[in-house]
């Protein structure tokens, strides 16, 4: 139906990664048809979210959980091929199996009240390929298309190379090089496992000491990781990751690379050079190279029209729902930043918004006109 010019559907879903096709999945499931009371809006070239974008030389077997979607287990991956090939093919088999239509490549530039309705009516999404009036948002745009770079006096005199986490393609660029890598988390340390053996040298520089978990990591020990996360995004507070809280998980690999001396960290330095870096206690290296394995922010800049985000710069939710607009949903944001956080976040958007819509429908609304009287 078109509304006003604008296509109507119930539920617009920005993003196909695992949350955003986990979403589509449960909303099918629940009775909604795609393409006409949904629809699946995404940026990326082809099926695979963020790991369609992973370099090619980590493998499957190195991708330390990957949580299947809902409904499909990913069974028979050869282990010793390219994340981005496996996970990809599978994402693109899912959403054929499924029949979940994701429209791609298509760009959300915002989400925005309806100039119609006004605040509390339909939400307008413009789109590349048009605009939408839909009657609520989930949101999975996740964060790849944000990489973080930090900010270092003089760093913009640096007379070497400069590069985020997200552009790395594997190891052969840095081979004789002296590296230095930012960052204490899992892209960190994945990619200095790689560059170590080839690099004329290699240095370690993380903001607070890096915490390696042993051992098993189960259920409850999930459970206690988001809520830590969780209470950050109650009080309105920037998400931190999961992986923040967790710990790095200590891997054979791992243990061969602080045996080495690969994994030997130093804390950050105070400023950057033209040859390198230099501490406050007056030591300095020398560089060709700063890789910023310093994470990534979340992408809903889209929504910046509502004005979702509190005074602490976060955004306050209830589960997956926005407090400021129910409409709203965000999943792969915060505690559900993960394969299996976004599963659960996916249907748990779906049963609140189904519930949340069909009390606010026509029919409802008449029903309940009905049952008090005039």
């Amino acid at each position: 139906m078109n509304y006003f010019g604008v296509r109507e559907v119930e539920v617009v879903v920005i993003g196909a990664g695992q949350a955003g096709l986990a979403a589509a999945f449960h909303l099918r499931r629940v009775g909604y048809v795609p393409d006409r009371d949904f629809v699946v809006l995404d940026h990326s070239p082809r099926p695979g979210g963020a790991w369609q974008f992973r370099w090619p030389t980590l493998t499957y077997e190195a991708v330390h959980g990957m949580h299947a979607l809902p409904g499909m287990e990913l069974t028979g991956a050869d282990p010793r091929r390219p994340s981005s090939e496996v996970i990809g093919a599978y994402f693109d088999r899912y959403e054929r199996t499924f029949g979940l239509r994701v429209h791609r490549p298509v760009s959300v530039s915002a989400v925005r009240e309806s100039a119609e309705e006004g605040r509390g009516g339909r939400l307008r999404v413009e789109t590349s390929e048009g605009d939408y009036a839909a009657r609520a948002v989930i949101n999975a745009t996740g964060t790849w298309e944000r990489p973080f770079w930090p900010r270092f006096p003089g760093q913009e005199t640096f007379g070497g190379r400069q590069l985020h986490s997200a552009r790395y393609r594997g190891p052969e660029e840095f081979r004789g090089a002296r590296v230095v890598v930012v960052g204490g988390g899992t892209s960190a340390v994945q990619q200095l496992l790689e560059i170590g053996p080839v690099a004329a040298d290699t240095t370690w520089v993380t903001r607070r000491p890096p915490v390696f978990r042993a051992g098993p990591f189960g259920e409850e020990e999930g459970r206690a990781a988001v809520a830590l996360v969780e209470e950050r995004v109650r009080r309105g507070l920037p998400p931190r990751s999961v992986v923040s809280v967790t710990g790095l998980p200590m891997t054979e690999a791992i243990r061969r690379a602080r045996e080495d001396g690969v994994l030997e960290r130093l804390p950050l330095f105070e400023r950057i050079t033209p040859a390198g870096a230099i501490w406050a206690d007056g030591h300095a290296v020398d560089a060709d190279v700063f890789l910023y394995a310093t994470g990534f922010r979340a992408a809903i800049d889209h929504l910046a029209p509502l004005r979702l985000r509190e005074p602490g710069g976060g955004i306050r939710m209830d589960g997956t729902r926005v407090l400021r607009d129910p409409r709203i949903h965000l999943v792969g944001y915060g505690p559900s930043a993960s394969t299996i956080g976004a599963n659960r976040a996916g249907r748990a958007a779906v049963r609140e918004l189904r519930r949340w819509l069909s009390e606010r429908s026509p029919v409802a609304a008449g029903a309940r006109a009905s049952a008090t009287g005039p």
